[in-house]
């Protein structure tokens, strides 16, 4: 083989070579990835920590007040970690209400924080608009019932998924970021002497402290719903491309050359 014949095939020798290796694409921005990260470890902690309080009166109820001689809205039928809390059981659960309180109070906070700035930075930068919001063809109910009907059939997603939501997706992350969590953090407030001592015209709006009890504990629910599905959805897309992307940034694409 001569050299110049060599030289001439050495271009699509290195284009057939690169066709058979991943390519990377970018994916998910720096910030994304750290709030994201952060955000998951606290909500961890939140629901640990949540359910420990709940231990220690799972009772609930409407309006401002409630206490173990009151009427209930719904209980929940375990057994308290305190003695003065009616729950039908002869005995009670250890209590760790007071670390869990704590740690619970640290973690909300840590969100806040954590979800003000993703929520400026995607203001800011257009991310909710270019990357949450659904684009003009997916705002159909035939593009939804299309995206639910592949989930029901645990259809793998294709490669376009990789770099972009679906538009089920899209319509999730702006609930959760926009209605959930918003709420959970206000309904969360809500259940503070002080907070209700300066902004009492918000836990009014809410039926009173025990209604924004009961609320935060069904949103939280939901959050938690939403959070078995997203890990769910991972595995089903492929657990480690996608992890992969929340950690370095760039998702993995193969690309075929014919």
């Amino acid at each position: 083989m001569s050299v110049s014949f060599a030289r001439a095939m050495l271009p699509g020798i290195v284009a057939a070579t690169a066709s058979l290796h991943p390519s990377r694409a970018p994916r998910h921005a720096a910030l994304v990835r750290v709030t994201h990260w952060i955000t998951a470890a606290c909500f961890l902690a939140l629901l640990v920590t949540g359910l420990e309080i709940v231990i220690s009166h799972p009772r609930f109820y409407w309006g401002e007040t409630g206490n173990s001689g009151t009427p209930v809205l719904f209980k929940i039928p375990i057994p308290s970690s305190r003695n003065t809390v009616p729950s039908g059981y002869n005995y009670v659960l250890p209590d760790q209400n007071g670390w869990s309180r704590y740690l619970h109070f640290e973690a909300a906070w840590a969100v806040v924080l954590t979800g003000l700035l993703y929520g400026l930075w995607g203001l800011w930068t257009g991310h909710f608009r270019g990357n949450l919001f659904p684009a003009r063809g997916d705002r159909t109910p035939g593009a939804f019932l299309r995206v639910i009907a592949n989930h029901l059939r645990f259809k793998r997603p294709d490669a376009s998924e990789a770099l972009s939501y679906n538009a089920l997706q899209r319509v999730s992350y702006l609930v959760v970021v926009f209605v959930l969590f918003p709420l959970v953090i206000v309904t969360g407030l809500a259940l503070s002497p002080g907070f209700n001592a300066a902004f009492p015209f918000v836990v009014n709006s809410l039926g009173g402290r025990q209604s924004a009890r009961t609320l935060h504990f069904f949103v939280s629910i939901s959050l938690t719903l939403f959070l078995l599905i997203h890990v769910a959805m991972i595995f089903l897309a492929g657990f480690w491309t996608r992890m992969r992307a929340m950690i370095t940034g760039n998702v993995t694409l193969r690309e075929e050359r014919r």
